[in-house]
């Protein structure tokens, strides 16, 4: 059984259709990456999963039951935009408001359990105003996890966030699918940070899903290139251009070379066109470029 399956969902708001069909599976236990740049859809089809609001055509199963069915809605955890806290209130207070508004037994324990699952524990005094982006982004996550949901939305957790709240989201999210068994489905941005703990991955463009995946099978798709500097990259760059059907020049000043078959080759060709090369190495593109090639082609460029 899936956590979700959604099939032919649209929903239009005026004359804009936000979504055209879309379809989409969702794993028990997975970390599902949801990516698409802005207007795509994301945002849309996490509302509609969360009951937020309301599709105009399709079907959404959560489960195997239908979304709206009350006993699977309880099973949700949502944090999207921001979490709602009183300014004012410390952590642990608002944490044990929403735990009140769920009608959560033994709320007190569950608290410190929630806090402790994301690194908050020793922030519980804290007023809610006074914590950094991070730390209330985390607070939303605590808030969301409140009665042990086995579903958990989340839209953009990570953006803004430093170099450190990343590592510690990232270490936050890998612990509540192991250790709660929870499905977590994550729309972010910041694709290299994705790629590091997404076990799946749903890629939508214009309201539609263009591909879905595995992480091995994202992993498999990454095309390999090999990288070189040389003393004439102008030259180099132009002579690869003829041998190879994809060459080009990356931010980092090197010249990449893709599906070039070995380094020995390239280097070979370049001494034997007056070349010494004086530094190569090979490496495989990462989910943001593997994104971008994708928008490409579905462009035909």
């Amino acid at each position: 059984m899936n956590a979700i399956e959604i099939k032919g969902l649209t929903k239009n708001f005026g004359d804009k259709q936000a979504l055209k069909g879309l379809n989409m599976t969702v794993p028990m236990g997975a970390i599902y990456g949801f990516i698409g740049e802005n207007g795509s859809g994301k945002s849309t089809t996490e509302k509609i999963i969360c009951g937020l609001i309301h599709p105009n055509g399709g079907t959404v199963k959560l489960f195997g039951r239908d979304y709206t069915d009350a006993d699977v809605r309880a099973k949700i955890g949502v944090l999207i935009e921001a979490p709602g806290c009183f300014p004012n209130y410390s952590v642990w207070n608002n944490m044990m408001l929403q735990a009140a508004n769920l009608g959560i037994k033994h709320a007190e324990e569950e608290v410190v359990k929630v806090l402790k699952m994301v690194r908050m524990e020793g922030a519980a005094s804290n007023k809610y105003k006074n914590c950094s982006l991070g730390m209330k982004q985390r607070i939303g996550i605590a808030m969301a996890l409140l009665g042990r949901p086995m579903l958990l939305v989340l839209d953009e957790p990570i953006n803004g966030l430093d170099a450190d709240g990343m590592r510690i989201m990232r270490e936050v999210l890998v612990d509540i699918t192991n250790h709660y068994q929870c499905t977590v489905i994550i729309s972010s941005h910041i694709l290299g940070e994705l790629e590091k703990i997404a076990t799946h991955y749903g890629i939508v463009r214009g309201g539609k899903m263009i591909k879905e995946m595995t992480a091995e099978e994202l992993e498999a798709g990454c095309r390999t290139y090999a990288a070189l500097q040389t003393k004439d990259m102008n030259r180099s760059k132009a002579l690869l251009a003829c041998k190879y059907s994809r060459v080009e020049e990356d931010e980092s000043g090197y010249i990449r070379v893709y599906d070039s078959g070995s380094t020995e080759e390239i280097v070979t060709y370049l001494y034997e066109n007056g070349i010494l090369v004086s530094e190569i190495k090979t490496d495989k593109i990462g989910l943001e470029e593997y994104y971008i090639d994708l928008m490409k082609e579905k462009e035909g460029r």
